[in-house]
């Protein structure tokens, strides 16, 4: 970016600085965005497309990019079959691989969050038509021969740079685990098993995001306002896990994970299909096939990080299954000492925003700036956009904040990479990342803003930190950025989150009454000192911990429908236990002492996030911690993680 942008940019938002100056109980610009309900003017005379996008301004649009990528996928794939081994030859098939996929990507997005079942319907179908070309393109013999022809020649291979080379060894391992060694026949046979996998990935992530319903007579009606209501029945999405009320827990875990037969045939045959393919093409299960590559390399490496689990010491017999999450908010309430609805007016989503602006200000250097999207760019008028832009490297990129709930809108926190960032040699320009953040958050009303529970706050920070490493990430290949890495180690940047979510000092920073502006620590201090409580969360969470051993299975439910994550981590779910070790390790060494750390922030970003995929992840680790964690360190940081004392909470703010 230009010296000139730049310097727009900074003047467009100056105001954030005088803003908060003028009057520190004001909100600034991002804080009023997300604690402001949506005033937005619709521009007539504009007439854009989804994200910016100027053929998606109607559903039929999807039609018109797919045919657009289509075509330059097929002018790419002369062209790397046809060029002399080189450089341009990654350079080509990451090219190609964008076009394919700033399409799909987008697809893949809009096909579970827009409301116009149009829109949705027209993205499904972009979703399977580029899929299918790109499981064809993985089997292509001809392209995997250029390719090839690069890496087996060692006078050219040395000529390359370590990202270069890392990134043609990433697209010939897609080659390779889909089965390109297999002669013709068996060839058309992994695609066909590739394509009927795309349709079931489909319908299974479609189905697993469905409301039940159930009679409203079924369900006491005092209850009935805990819920949504559809003519005579009771709609329940999803599992009211916040609620405090233990019957509206039980209920909505019962009825929403109630089983589907049609579903759990899905599910069925989507494994069935899985471990075909994975022996196919050669592996030993779908497990093997899907961890080659990850820091874990087998599913053993988990199995032995995974062995603490058996012999801890975990002991909560009757706790029902409903119980847990809710239980375990109010283990959050007591690093607080204080009742949610008393915390809560501290947790506003403008005041939280907020402190995610004031943390990456001082970790890296980046400010969050609320801008307002055009006609057409966005697929809810509640969507919020964000420029993220660096004090010296302007504009990195782009978020957009799909936070609140809506009919039809999947019940689950995530992040979407809508386009990847790229050096593009086209134009010699960088190609900004774009993302979308999505939660289930309830609207602000006329009388307060979103208030959010210390775990939806956490579900906040963990998510940003998914975009952030998207953002962070300048990377010249677009099929190595961002969170496009080992399975196992992209959710570091999310659950290394967690711990700044959970820390006095963030905390402080930003925790204010979103009327009278008070410091949460300071009302915290007076709430020490009132009525004495006839009995605390922690000699609640004591007796349970006394009484209880693990979580019973509740009859005539199936937990693994509402799964869908066994999509996206398909055999790479434990790969959280390795993220949370290595978040966990970095936490411990690099922030606990100072959390605010710019020296540490800056080695953060450069040792792990900068690098998107284009570096081995234990090599990222290694140069984060400074030195080579053993399996044992893994397992020692995920017993303390799980250490149900909590000792790795810093609360007390005199040490």
């Amino acid at each position: 970016m230009s010296a000139c942008r730049r310097m727009f940019y900074l003047v467009k938002h100056r105001s954030l600085l005088t803003y908060v100056r003028r009057n520190l109980t004001t909100w600034s610009p991002v804080g009023a965005a997300f604690n402001a309900r949506p005033h937005r003017k619709l521009d007539l005379l504009q007439k854009n497309g989804l994200f910016g996008v100027p053929e998606l301004s109607c559903p039929a649009g999807f039609q018109v990019a797919t045919e657009t990528a289509l075509k330059n996928t097929e002018r790419l794939v002369e062209k790397a079959c046809s060029s002399s081994p080189g450089v341009q030859t990654v350079q080509c098939f990451d090219q190609l691989s964008d076009e394919l996929c700033k399409v799909a990507d987008l697809a893949d997005f809009i096909k579970v969050a827009h409301p116009d079942p149009a829109f949705r319907e027209a993205a499904e179908k972009t979703c399977i038509e580029i899929g299918t070309v790109v499981e064809k393109l993985n089997t292509n013999v001809e392209l995997c021969k250029s390719l090839k022809n690069l890496l087996d020649n060692p006078d050219i291979e040395a000529q390359l740079d370590p990202d270069t080379r890392r990134v043609a060894d990433l697209f010939m391992f897609d080659f390779e685990i889909s089965g390109i060694h297999l002669d013709d026949t068996l060839r058309k046979e992994a695609v066909a098993l590739h394509v009927k996998l795309l349709d079931l990935n489909n319908e299974f992530l479609v189905g697993s995001h469905m409301p039940n319903r159930i009679a409203r007579a079924a369900i006491p009606e005092h209850l009935h306002l805990n819920f949504a209501t559809e003519g005579s029945f009771i709609q329940i999405g999803g599992l009211h896990a916040d609620s405090p009320n233990d019957l509206v827990r039980e209920i909505a875990y019962r009825i929403y994970l109630y089983p589907n037969a049609e579903l759990m045939g899905c599910l069925e045959e989507l494994l069935k299909c899985r471990y075909k393919l994975a022996t196919l093409v050669g592996y030993e299960s779908f497990g093997h096939r899907a961890l080659k590559g990850t820091m874990a390399k087998t599913p053993g490496y988990y199995t032995s990080l995974g062995f603490f689990s058996q012999s801890g010491h975990f002991h909560y017999s009757e706790l029902m299954p409903w119980d847990h999450p809710y239980l375990s908010g109010v283990l959050r309430a007591e690093r607080y000492n204080i009742e949610p609805s008393l915390y809560s007016p501290y947790l506003s989503l403008g005041s939280c925003m907020e402190g995610l602006n004031n943390l990456f200000s001082q970790l890296y250097g980046v400010s969050l700036m609320s801008e307002q999207p055009r006609a057409g760019e966005v697929w809810s008028e509640d969507v919020r956009k964000l420029a993220v832009v660096h004090e010296t490297e302007g504009l990195l990129g782009y978020i957009y904040c799909d936070f609140f709930h809506r009919q039809d809108k999947p019940h689950q926190d995530c992040h979407f990479t809508i386009r990847g960032g790229r050096q593009c040699q086209e134009t010699g320009q960088y190609q900004l990342p774009v993302v979308v953040l999505m939660l289930s958050l309830p609207h602000p009303t006329k009388g307060a803003p979103t208030l959010l529970t210390p775990g939806m706050m956490e579900n906040l920070f963990h998510e940003m930190g998914h975009a952030m490493h998207s953002m962070l990430g300048r990377t010249r290949y677009q099929h190595v950025t961002g969170t496009r890495c080992a399975t196992d180690f992209a959710e570091v940047p999310s659950i290394l989150m967690e711990y700044f979510a959970t820390d006095y000092r963030v905390i402080s920073q930003f925790a204010r009454h979103y009327e009278t502006g008070k410091i949460f620590y300071a009302v915290l201090d007076q709430i020490y000192h009132s009525e004495p409580q006839n009995r605390s969360t922690t000699e609640i969470l004591k007796d349970m911990q006394q009484k209880f051993y693990g979580l019973p299975y509740a009859p005539n439910t199936a937990w693994q429908l509402r799964f869908s994550h066994l999509i996206g981590y398909g055999a790479k779910y434990y790969s959280y236990l390795m993220s949370r070790a290595v978040a966990s390790m970095v936490w411990k060494q690099c922030f606990i002492e100072d959390p605010l750390n710019r020296e540490m922030g800056e080695r953060y970003r450069r040792e792990m996030l900068a690098h998107g995929g284009a570096k081995e992840p234990m090599l990222m680790v290694e140069g984060m911690l400074q030195r080579r964690p053993t399996i044992g360190d893994f397992v020692d940081a995920l017993v303390s993680e799980l250490n149900p004392n909590f000792e790795t909470f810093i609360m007390d703010s005199e040490g």
